[in-house]
């Protein structure tokens, strides 16, 4: 078994900050972002009095985190010594879901990818995703080469309701909700006893939204929805993650959990805010395969109802498929409206498009964007940027793995 004892509670956080913590995390971004900086530059960034900045730096230095690198540029008397994150602190892994993969990562502390593993996702969600995600790690151990010793922390990006004080999750499924646990173990347990390296498990679209705002965009970014598909989405507000008071918010669909029927629930629910994963195309593509519309998708799959996916769907319309193209259109026509009801309700500076369905290309980006600019009020569209995901597919991995830095950060 790998052993990390060193930094097991590392990962612990109380929901409310501190004001170390704060200072810690403002400190720590311009570290990541613009290293090597001088102190001088990051009291200047931060407001914070160069004697408080070097107190906190000397800290970090003793602790391992920082490490002084050269000298910047006099404007006049001794030259500014440069800090920046210690290369050899150690490495974080990050594992992700998206509509298509699972994706994991090793990075190091500047947040360099070292190596990638990507695998098929499960269909349904079951626990055979998670067998899929330890797998991953596995892989991602397996692959680097790295001493276990050396890995910090590990964090997981995953969809449904996450209980923040258990981790366990509940998952979205047939539309219905169904509680994912095993002998009463949560997420973070059975990743810890698994690997023995500090856990974080985070939902997805949180994960996501954090690490493409860290590295997407620029820093002055405080509103902004990560669109995670058609399951939920993640938030930032006054430039941190909203998460709400239970730890779930973002999961924006509604349905009748009392109802039994899957057909009557997604019946009932069409109008209220069904969000699925793949936004119902492979529903809508199974029910024309039963009518005998003619389509490449079909085709590929060899005409088997349960082979239907998004990831074919995307392909035949990139190859020209009308009806696939159809299916895309619709689709980013349903998920327009869902999104302008949010940029009403919230005036973000930015709705990143994610999770896998941003590579639908064009066509449904442009369907996406045509129906939000005609649901929205006109003062919330005026400067709002619509875009795909910059992180691609590895943005909630990555994600996940910068939210265990700043947790090590958080309470360095």
């Amino acid at each position: 078994m790998i052993r990390n004892t060193n930094t097991k509670n590392a990962l612990a956080t109380d929901r409310i900050l501190s004001d170390k913590q704060r200072k810690n995390l403002s400190i720590l971004e311009l570290v990541v972002k613009h290293g090597p900086i001088s102190r001088t530059e990051i009291s200047r960034q931060t407001g914070l009095n160069i004697v408080t900045i070097s107190n906190y730096i000397n800290e970090f230095i003793a602790n391992g985190l920082v490490v002084e690198k050269g000298f910047d540029v006099s404007t006049g008397g001794r030259r500014p010594t440069l800090v920046e994150l210690n290369p050899k602190f150690g490495y974080i892994i990050g594992v992700g879901l998206t509509a298509l993969n699972i994706v994991g990562i090793l990075v190091d502390p500047k947040m360099q990818v070292i190596c990638e593993v990507k695998k098929e996702r499960p269909a349904d969600n079951s626990e055979a995703i998670i067998d899929k995600l330890v797998e991953t790690v596995e892989e991602v151990l397996s692959k680097s080469k790295i001493e276990p010793e050396k890995i910090k922390g590990l964090g997981i990006g995953i969809p449904g309701v996450i209980d923040v004080e258990g981790q366990t999750i509940r998952w979205l499924g047939s539309m219905g909700l169904s509680m994912v646990s095993i002998s009463g173990v949560s997420l973070k347990d059975i990743f810890e006893k698994e690997f023995d390296i500090p856990t974080l498990v985070e939902h997805d679209a949180a994960c996501a939204v954090f690490g493409e705002r860290w590295f997407g965009f620029e820093s002055d970014i405080n509103d902004m929805i990560y669109m995670y598909t058609g399951v939920g989405c993640g938030l930032i507000i006054n430039g941190q993650i909203y998460r709400g008071s239970n730890g779930s918010a973002g999961e924006v669909g509604i349905f009748n959990t009392s109802e039994q029927d899957p057909e009557a629930r997604r019946r009932e629910s069409l109008n209220l805010g069904t969000w699925e994963i793949d936004l119902g195309v492979v529903y809508y593509a199974r029910e024309a395969l039963k009518k005998g519309v003619k389509s490449r998708i079909f085709e590929s799959a060899g005409n088997d109802p349960d082979k239907i996916n998004l990831g074919l769907v995307i392909e035949a319309s990139k190859a020209g498929d009308k009806f696939a193209n159809e299916l895309l259109e619709d689709a980013g026509k349903r998920l327009g409206k869902k999104i302008a009801f949010l940029v009403n309700l919230l005036n973000p500076e930015v709705v990143v498009m994610g999770g896998g369905v941003e590579q639908a290309g064009s066509l449904f980006m442009d369907a996406v964007k045509r129906t939000i600019h005609s649901w929205s009020r006109e003062e919330n569209i005026r400067n709002l940027r619509i875009v795909p995901a910059r992180l691609g597919h590895s943005a909630v991995s990555m994600g996940a793995a910068c939210l265990v830095l700043q947790r090590i950060f958080m309470n360095a």
